[in-house]
């Protein structure tokens, strides 16, 4: 089976309170164990904020380190599932319910294999 990538990206700033953020969680550990039941789900994470990151670029012979996120910009990757799945369609669907679950953009992308 293929795995893909669902990545949930998420607006910069403050997440909403408690009031509106718990109903949102539990309905992703619902989906969660709906994926888990069905042997679809592989791992996933959330991340901590955009300005928690370290970028390496190779310059020259020497690796740079700069703080801060590669791309800046008013959403960020705030976390992802990797899943597996027979074919896109049915990645597409579990996308789809978590997009439902989480009220987040999600984006679908098959992993390739036997790549670093």
């Amino acid at each position: 089976m293929q795995q893909y990538l669902l990545s949930i990206y998420q607006p910069d700033g403050e997440p909403p309170g408690p009031e509106v953020l718990d109903p949102i969680m539990r309905d992703v550990e619902a989906l969660k164990a709906e994926l888990k039941e069905a042997g679809a789900w592989v791992f996933s994470g959330g991340l901590h904020a955009p300005s928690t990151a370290t970028v390496l670029r190779l310059k020259g012979e020497e690796v740079l380190t700069t703080d801060g996120p590669y791309v800046e910009g008013k959403e960020h990757l705030g976390g992802f599932t990797v899943i597996q799945a027979p074919d896109l369609d049915a990645a597409l669907e579990w996308g789809r319910k978590l997009a439902r679950a989480i009220t987040l953009p999600i984006e679908v992308r098959p992993l390739q294999h036997d790549h670093v």
